[in-house]
């Protein structure tokens, strides 16, 4: 989430659990993920902040990776700059109620 001033909060991180399918809301996610380490978690945390920042999205974004896990490599899939039907989980999965005015 960014305000117009540019500040910044992750809300959650959430994990795909099976192989990725055709569309990712056939899969089973978890929060929070359970299968990266701290490095990369806050490497893709980083990068989430780096790319709300450049396109310029105000309010609530999700952003989907694709993780190589023998490597640091990785892609952004997509970024929604919307609420999606994620957004649920993260409100249940952290307790954080999220308002879009």
């Amino acid at each position: 989430m960014q305000d117009y001033d540019g500040n910044n909060v992750i809300v959650c991180n959430m994990e795909n659990v099976l192989s990725m399918k055709v569309h990712t809301g056939d899969n089973i996610v978890v929060a929070p993920s359970q299968t990266i380490d701290n490095h990369e978690y806050h490497m893709l945390r980083s990068a989430a902040l780096r790319a709300t920042k450049h396109v310029g999205i105000v309010g609530e974004c999700n952003i989907q990776y694709g993780l190589d896990p023998d490597s640091d490599r990785y892609v952004a899939i997509e970024i929604n700059p919307r609420l999606s039907r994620s957004s649920a989980l993260a409100s249940k999965a952290t307790g954080i109620r999220l308002y879009i005015a």
